[in-house]
């Protein structure tokens, strides 16, 4: 399991805020409890399941259709998340292992990218590595302290609930400054 304890970042709000999402050209995001609120199910013949929130898959095309790279890093591994990246046309996707810190490392090679080009959203304290590393990292309200200790913004929406859109538009307003 990750190390949780982690000095506090800062939390950015206003011009700071945008300033810093300005910077970024790759985001990356945890899907369960980020992209979803969490919940699974199970379908008989299918297997595990999440529920996905339009207007969260709405924003991650307008970040695509603005240049940005966005990718998925999760420690879950279910057919309805390789779907879901599938549909978004999300390049870079990694399934199946709480070792997100190498997923990430993975991906900033494979883009030719600097830690302070990238973005994370995360939720849970497996994802504190990444929060920690990355240029910008935001998580939901619903994270635990140590978590939220370790990003620069806690949206105000909750995962699966519109958090990934509330980024998605910070970002494109960042980005029209």
């Amino acid at each position: 399991m990750a190390k949780t304890s982690a000095k506090k970042r800062k939390r950015l709000s206003g011009k700071a805020l945008l300033a810093a999402l300005k910077k970024v050209k790759v985001v990356i995001f945890d899907i369960d409890g980020v992209m979803t609120d969490g919940s699974v199910f199970y379908v008989e013949g299918t297997g595990w399941g999440a529920f996905y929130n339009v207007w969260d898959g709405f924003g991650i095309r307008q970040l695509q259709k603005d240049g940005l790279e966005v990718c998925f890093i999760s420690g879950g591994d279910f057919e309805s998340h390789r779907k879901r990246a599938e549909r978004l046309n999300i390049r870079h996707a990694y399934f199946g292992n709480e070792d997100k810190l190498g997923a990430y490392e993975a991906i900033r090679k494979d883009l030719g990218v600097r830690e302070e080009d990238c973005a994370y959203m995360g939720d849970e304290l497996f994802d504190i590595p990444v929060l920690k590393t990355a240029g910008f990292a935001a998580a939901p309200p619903h994270s635990p302290a140590a978590v939220k200790n370790a990003v620069h913004y806690v949206t105000k929406n909750k995962g699966g609930h519109g958090a990934v859109r509330e980024l998605c538009d910070l970002l494109l307003e960042a980005r029209k400054k």
